[in-house]
């Protein structure tokens, strides 16, 4: 099934909120191909923090070349909980990364492309993050 519209793909300053490297997608084209794009060689944090899209072997590869430690959010296996230790990571990483999606939030705020979904199944086009088709 074709996907029209884009993704908003950033790499932020955890303490400041501040977008430092960013990429925009076709909706069709899944998230972990931008992550080694979103890497700022310059940042010396050493953690990178992602949700659950992110985590392939070809993105931990990345960041275990590039010396980092991944803080990315774990998946679910199929038709299984994720193990205790999992879960109480995952709501940890989750704290940390709220504070990306209010960078989002802020993107479509002054935008006016917020679309209210809660409840609701979302519109025609629109990506994980509620971004509407062009």
């Amino acid at each position: 099934m074709p996907i029209f519209g884009y993704k908003n793909h950033i790499g932020i300053d955890r303490r400041h909120g501040l977008i430092r490297r960013w990429t925009v997608t076709d909706a069709a084209q899944h998230d972990s191909r931008s992550f080694a794009g979103l890497l700022d060689p310059e940042n010396t944090a050493s953690r990178v923090w992602a949700d659950t899209a992110y985590r392939t072997r070809r993105n931990l590869e990345v960041l275990e070349r590039r010396g980092l430690s991944e803080r990315i959010q774990f998946r679910r296996p199929p038709r299984r909980k994720l193990s205790e230790q999992q879960a109480k990571a995952n709501a940890a990483r989750a704290r940390i990364r709220s504070g990306i999606e209010h960078v989002f939030a802020a993107q479509k705020h002054r935008m006016a492309l917020f679309v209210p979904t809660i409840g609701l199944d979302r519109g025609p086009g629109e990506d994980r993050h509620g971004q509407p088709g062009l």
